[in-house]
Order: structure tokens, then C-alpha cells, then sequence
């Protein structure tokens, strides 16, 4: 029996069918864009009419008759306006167009690398949320992670920048040991080099981690509004604080940012300061900032600068800066006297009160006592065999505050264990700057960040916490010194408009302003009722037998 033909379309080869799927493909999508306005109308009079449907089956049987006496109501008046029914019907054909649109699939979930991402932070969690004698676990191997995760977030990379944990009841968060070890797994599996947010929730097992935001590193030195006996050490995150101030940050316009508020004074709890932080962290910054806020407040400064670099050379002379001292002769000589400052008003402060007298004028004013890096000018002393500066200064840290004097010390890591006793125990406020460990942090401000500190950090970044509060992220406000060439010219120049005029001329000075022995400065300021400061290296010092005793008035 011969073999029938196989039709032509067939014989000729896959080429002519293909050449007609695609004439058949083309046809399609020029009639679909043809009558794609068409399609999208019907569609919306599809939605139009299941939502009437639906509207109407919702509505109670009693109510109904009014309803469509309404519907007939509205059908005659547009039905008897001019253009009426071309103007409905031009209307129901919008509406229809617009319910029948395109709408774009809104992204639901995780995708596939965050899915994997999540299923890998739960897989690293199991071994720290899981016991062998739990029934039921939460966290297992092979699990399923979206019952211990939820209120995910994710940035372009695909990295998490927002997760809540629900992790079981008999996990130890109590313990700071347990939680440190759930912080690192989570920094080192959602990815180095951003700073977490950890918030623990213990009374429902709950772990929030967000990602934070990088704080404002352009605020420079400004006068900041506030009051007499507030300083401002920095900026924060805005839900830390529950205060904003104005600041200006390179643009026109103001805007508020959270501050770091230290308040100093009769009534303050943490009347003196200790900042630490390795070289080139910004302490010398944070005491510059310090200082322009207390001389634009009335206040006295006193500086004593150990490390002989002269980066406060700017203040050498100017009104309210009673010295600038380098050396550990200078040093000592400026302590004593603070020292004794420090009795002789108290001393004349109990006497107006025994006689029923406010308290002089010259004991109430602000007198700041600044000391970077004092280690090194305790070394020298007891090289010369000298005694140790730093010893002058129990007397004001111990009495400071009825005194209307604040101790403010910065130092380096490497050198704190030369502070003594004193320093400790009443520097109750405390800022850490530059990078710095978990446990050096620590052992500084007595409690961990709740945040993961980052190896890489901009100068003046830091934590601070001011008494038994809580630990704050710190942005030290840009305050270089004005003559270093190096650092940005607008802060140089903000710096340049807040210092204050040069004072009166003192023994020793040169035409500039700056003293004849270079960094060294000399105490010319006074006050009014005051003993006459040392000269730097003299030894002389103010002897409280001098002043004159006040007799009790008889009861």
C-alpha cells in the first residue's frame, strides 16, 4: 500500500511554522492594542457590576424599595437634563476605565536571596533558642523561620534593616552575657560595618533589630540656645532625647536636631566630666565646645593642656580664659590655686549665710577647669620629682559643685590607669569617643551600648551617659582649632566667631596676643574680690588664713 503525501505545511520544513506563529503572535498584540481600551472598559464594567451586585445583596430587604425609588429617581433627572444622558454615560465609561486599569502587583514577602538571608539568620539562631527538652521548639533545624520572624525590612542590597525575633520564654535575655552573644551572631550574619539597634523586650519575648542612621557629622561649633548651665556635648537619634534645638548645618534654613544636654551647677548630679577615646577621636573637640559654651555663658575657663600640642592656643588671652597652661610647673601652680579657689568660696559662701547675706557675687560665677591628657604631666612631675598635679584636684572635684566649679578631664585609653580615685568617683558624667571595644566601653560609662560600634567611625563619634541614665550615640559638634590649615575652613571660621575678645594685656605678652613663653598662658583674669592668680611656675598661690573672719551675730 504506497504512503499518503504529508501535507505541505509539514514537509516544508519547521521555518514555515514558525514564520506563522509568529504572524499569528503579531496579529494578536496589534488587535489587543487595538481594542485595548475596549477591554479595559469592559473589565471595569465587570467590577462595576459585581460591586452593584454585591452592594445590593448587602443591603437589608426593608431598605431596598427606597434604594431603587432613589436609583429611578436619579435616572429621570439625568434623563430629562440637557446632555444628560451623553454626560452618564460619558461618566459611567470613565469610571469603567478607571476601575479596569492596569493595576501593578503590589510586592508581598520576602523574595528568594531575602528568604535565604532570613532562613539563614534562623538556622545561626537555633544552637543559642533551642533545648533539647522543648516539646515543641520555636527555633529547629530545618524550621520555619516565619513564625520567629516577622516585621522584616530589607534595603537595595538585600540586606536586613529592620527584624522582630520572637524567641522562646526560658531563653536567658536577663543575662548581658546571653544577650551579647545574640547581638554579635545577628551584627556578623545581617552584615558588617552598620551600626544595630538592639531592643529587647523581656516581658514578651520579643528582639527588635533596626539598622541605624549615620549621625549629622556637619554640625559645627554654633551658639546653641540654652540656657545658663547647660552645655550641649553633642547630637543623638531622635528617640533617645526628649528635646530638639535649631542648629545649622550648612544650609539656609534651621532645623532641630536631638541633643545631648550635660547640666552643671549647684543642683546638677553630674557636676564634672570624664571623656576618653583614642588619638584623633575628638576629645580635644569636645573640650574646645565645652569651653566656647562656658565662656559665652560668663563663665571662667581654666585650661590645662598635657600633651603640649597647642590646640588651644586659640583661647590663650582671650576674656574669661583665666589660663592656658603646657607644663607641669604652670600645671601645678593653676591647680593649687583652683584648689584653693575652690575653699575660699565656700568659705566666704558660709559666712554670707551666717550673717543672713546672699552669697558673694565672685562665688556664684561658672569657673570650668579643663585638663586634656593630665597623665602626661603627672609623668613628668614625678620625673622631676615633683609632686602630682593631679592631686590639686580633689578639692575641686570633691566640692566643685557647691562651688560653682566644674572639672572636665579628657584622656586616652592607654592612660587611664594613672587618674586617680578622685577623678573616678566624681566624674559621673562620661563620654567614650572613637572606636573602642564592648568591654572597653564598658568599663567606662559602667553599662554596654545597645548598639553595635563600628571599627571605622568619623571623628567625634562616640556614646555618652550622663549619670545612672542611659547610654547615648554622641556627635561631637566640629570644633577644630582654627589655626591647624588642615581641618575644613567653614569650621574654622565658625570657631573664629565664637571666641571672645582679646582680654587686657598681661606681663610677658607679645603684640599678637599669644604669651612671651609660647603656649604657655598666665592666669590674668581675676575676678573682682579674688586673690591674684600664680604666675606660672612661681609657686605662689591665694593662703585662706587671709581672709578676714566674719563674727556670728549673737541669736
Amino acid at each position: 500500500m504506497a504512503r499518503r503525501p504529508l501535507p505541505r505545511i509539514l514537509s516544508s520544513g519547521t521555518t514555515s511554522l514558525a514564520r506563522g506563529r509568529d504572524l499569528a503572535r503579531t496579529a494578536a498584540d496589534s488587535a489587543t492594542d487595538v481594542l485595548h481600551p475596549l477591554l479595559t472598559i469592559g473589565r471595569g464594567l465587570r467590577v462595576l457590576a459585581s460591586a452593584g451586585r454585591r452592594t445590593w445583596s448587602e443591603t437589608p430587604k426593608d431598605k431596598r424599595g427606597p434604594a431603587l425609588f432613589l436609583a429611578a429617581a436619579c435616572v429621570l433627572v439625568v434623563a430629562l437634563v440637557p446632555y444628560g444622558p451623553l454626560l452618564g454615560l460619558i461618566t459611567l465609561m470613565a469610571a469603567a476605565a478607571w476601575q479596569g486599569r492596569d493595576r501593578t502587583p503590589v510586592k508581598t514577602g520576602p523574595g528568594e536571596a531575602e528568604t535565604e538571608r532570613l532562613g539563614s539568620l534562623y538556622e545561626a539562631l537555633v544552637p543559642y533558642f533551642s533545648i533539647p527538652e522543648d516539646p515543641s521548639p520555636l527555633f529547629t533545624h530545618g524550621g520555619e523561620w516565619d513564625k520567629a520572624f516577622s516585621g522584616y525590612e530589607f534595603d537595595e542590597a538585600g540586606r536586613v534593616t529592620r527584624l522582630r525575633i520572637r524567641y522562646p520564654a526560658y531563653f536567658t535575655d536577663g543575662e548581658a552575657a546571653a544577650r551579647a552573644r545574640i547581638e554579635a551572631l545577628l551584627h556578623a550574619k545581617s552584615g558588617r560595618g552598620r551600626e544595630y539597634l538592639f531592643d529587647w523586650d523581656e516581658e514578651g519575648n520579643q528582639l527588635d533589630l533596626s539598622v541605624l542612621a549615620a549621625l549629622p557629622t556637619g554640625i559645627a561649633a554654633q551658639p546653641f540656645v540654652t540656657s545658663p548651665g547647660e552645655t550641649v556635648l553633642g547630637f543623638t537619634d531622635a528617640g533617645s532625647v526628649q528635646r530638639t534645638l535649631p542648629v545649622r548645618d550648612g544650609g539656609d534654613e534651621p532645623r532641630d536636631v536631638p541633643p545631648v544636654v550635660w547640666r552643671t551647677g549647684p543642683r546638677s548630679t553630674e557636676p564634672h566630666l570624664l571623656a576618653v577615646g583614642q588619638p584623633g577621636a575628638g576629645t580635644s573637640s569636645l573640650l574646645r565646645s565645652i569651653a566656647l559654651q562656658a565662656l559665652r555663658h560668663g563663665g571662667d575657663v581654666l585650661i590645662v593642656e598635657g600633651g603640649g600640642s597647642g590646640e588651644y592656643s586659640c583661647l590663650s588671652g582671650r576674656a574669661g580664659v583665666l589660663a592656658v597652661e603646657c607644663g607641669p610647673t604652670g600645671a601645678l601652680a593653676t591647680l593649687e590655686w583652683a584648689a584653693q579657689e575652690t575653699e575660699r568660696r565656700l568659705i566666704a559662701t558660709h559666712r554670707a549665710r551666717e550673717t543672713g547675706r546672699p552669697a558673694p557675687e565672685d562665688t556664684r560665677r561658672p569657673l570650668w577647669i579643663l585638663l586634656d591628657r593630665p597623665s602626661v604631666l603627672a609623668h613628668l612631675a614625678a620625673a622631676d620629682g615633683r609632686p602630682d598635679p593631679l592631686a590639686q584636684l580633689q578639692v575641686p572635684l570633691r566640692h566643685g559643685r557647691a562651688a560653682h566649679i566644674t572639672v572636665v578631664v579628657a584622656e586616652q585609653f592607654d592612660h587611664l590607669e594613672l587618674l586617680n580615685d578622685a577623678v573616678w568617683q566624681h566624674t559621673r558624667a562620661r563620654v567614650v569617643l572613637g572606636p573602642a571595644a564592648i568591654q572597653q566601653i564598658t568599663d567606662v560609662l559602667g553599662l554596654p551600648p545597645h548598639t553595635t560600634p563600628t571599627a571605622q567611625v568619623p571623628p567625634g563619634r562616640g556614646y555618652a551617659r550622663l549619670g545612672t541614665g542611659p547610654v547615648h550615640r554622641l556627635q561631637v559638634p566640629a570644633t577644630p582649632d582654627p589655626y591647624d590649615d588642615t581641618t575644613h575652613p567653614a569650621q574654622r571660621q565658625a570657631v573664629l566667631e565664637l571666641l571672645p575678645d582679646r582680654g587686657p594685656a598681661a606681663p610677658g605678652d607679645t603684640a599678637d596676643g599669644d604669651t612671651a613663653g609660647g603656649a604657655h598662658g598666665t592666669l590674668t583674669h581675676p575676678l573682682p574680690g579674688q586673690p591674684e592668680p600664680p604666675e606660672p611656675g612661681s609657686g605662689s598661690s591665694f593662703d585662706a588664713s587671709e581672709i578676714p573672719e566674719v563674727p556670728a551675730e549673737a541669736p
